[in-house]
């Protein structure tokens, strides 16, 4: 067995219940510390050697905000959450998710703390117990979720409070903001994780190929149904079935869908037989669900059965710190042949400047564009879009077209001059969600 870390006796308190809970937390795989109540570290156990040691910063005896953040205070003199100031209050435990220094660069940890108590019920030291989350990414990625910024580190703390539990989770948030990504990230996170991970995308779907979809049919159930036809549901057993733009679920559909959900069970399309469904559910939209209930639009029972847990994913706009990791993420992931490039410091503000209407998609397909221009591997301001002076305040048109940024919606399609490809990317779109809005508004 390998000892704990060793350390003066006279560091550690001379407490029975301390000094027998050093020694259990050798056996434990989860990296955890004990710190004294004046945020000094005194033990580490194995697991914490082996993910957050360094042989050239010695940690024992130091404080945790140091060696964790490089502060020189307290988390919460720095404007943070210090989870051993709460479990001071409350005498109990907290937990909190921080971006942590590591030996591999800043990384996000879940930092859950609990005090030890003596035999006159005073705190004698903490037990911290650090997870790293290995969903995102706090430097920039090649793949997958990237941030830092307190609102994105906020939707990836509910996110790792949920994904372990089975609660179907709602994820909200505005066209482009990586509904999909996060929603694989709840799938990671959970028990499922080695079963499938399911996408249904629920808009354009008309009510028969939805249920078709979905469900599956049998051979001969309607015309040019030659075979049986395994859906999604099936598809998706002891795994995650993720239903993208659920707002966009016909609502004759809905009762059917809540059906599944309620009671496991589904028929094939011309089938007689019950099957049973084992997922996962995580649903997504950018449409005002309770707006529509309210207009009749979305069944009030099938809402509430699936926004258990809700999760609002923060627009670009209220995350632009993350701007320059999302744009070193991007241009990690060039395709092979294309050269690396660089981002001039003009083009860098103007692109924090701007209001991202289209969200992460925007930026995304701006930097494909700017790409195109860079002929010296430099992108500079004169390779972005011309964007007017006004479109800052549409505040996710394209998100908001089948709500209240209808009018803000058709707008932008009438003063933009181009192709119908050039204005999907402009807006952050896809052509089909595009084609979908313009028909629904009249505008196609």
């Amino acid at each position: 067995m390998h000892p704990i870390i060793p350390i003066a006796a006279d560091n550690l308190p001379n407490v029975p219940q301390v000094q027998a809970l050093v020694s259990f937390l050798q056996h434990e795989a989860q990296p955890m510390i004990v710190l004294d109540p004046d945020y000094n570290i005194l033990a580490a156990n194995i697991a914490y050697q082996r993910q957050f040691g360094s042989v050239d910063k010695p940690y024992l005896g130091q404080k945790c905000f140091r060696i964790s953040h490089h502060y020189e205070v307290p988390c919460d003199q720095a404007g943070e959450h210090c989870p051993m100031r709460q479990a001071r209050l409350s005498r109990g435990p907290d937990r909190v998710l921080h971006i942590h220094h590591t030996p591999r660069g800043p990384e996000h940890v879940e930092v859950e703390l609990r005090p030890i108590l003596d035999a006159h019920g005073e705190i004698a030291a903490y037990v911290e117990r650090l997870t790293l989350v290995r969903s995102a990414s706090a430097r920039p990625s090649g793949a997958g979720l990237v941030g830092r910024s307190a609102a994105f580190n906020g939707a990836l703390a509910a996110l790792q409070r949920v994904a372990p539990s089975m609660l179907p989770v709602l994820l909200l948030g505005e066209s482009g903001t990586g509904k999909e990504l996060f929603a694989r990230a709840v799938h990671e996170a959970s028990e499922r994780a080695s079963g499938p991970f399911v996408v249904v995308d629920c808009s354009g779907l008309t009510e028969t190929l939805f249920e078709s979809e979905l469900f599956g049919h049998e051979k001969g159930a309607f015309t040019g149904a030659t075979a049986l036809k395994q859906g999604l549901v099936a598809t998706a057993q002891g795994g995650t079935l993720f239903l993208d733009e659920i707002g966009d679920v016909p609502l004759a559909m809905q009762v059917k869908l809540l059906r599944l959900i309620e009671s496991g069970t589904y028929r094939r399309v011309g089938g007689i037989d019950t099957q049973h469904a084992n997922f996962r559910l995580v649903a997504a939209t950018h449409k005002p669900l309770r707006q529509m209930m309210a207009q009749g639009l979305f069944r009030p029972d099938l809402y509430y059965r699936i926004s258990a847990f809700p999760i609002r994913l923060p627009a670009l706009r209220e995350r632009r710190d993350d701007i320059p990791l999302l744009l070193q993420s991007f241009l990690q992931r060039a395709l092979p042949g294309q050269p690396r490039l660089t981002i001039e410091a003009d083009a860098l503000e103007a692109l924090q400047r701007h209001d991202w209407p289209g969200n992460i998609r925007e930026l995304r397909n701006v930097l494909e564009r700017a790409r195109l221009f860079a002929d010296d591997g430099k992108i500079r301001a004169a390779h972005l879009p011309h964007w007017d002076e006004a479109e800052p305040a549409a505040h996710g048109v394209a998100a908001r077209a089948d709500g209240d940024g209808a009018a803000d919606f058709a707008r932008a399609v009438a003063a933009f001059r181009g192709t119908r490809a050039e204005l999907a990317a402009h807006l952050g779109l896809s052509e089909r969600t595009l084609y979908r809005r313009l028909k629904a508004q009249g505008l196609a």
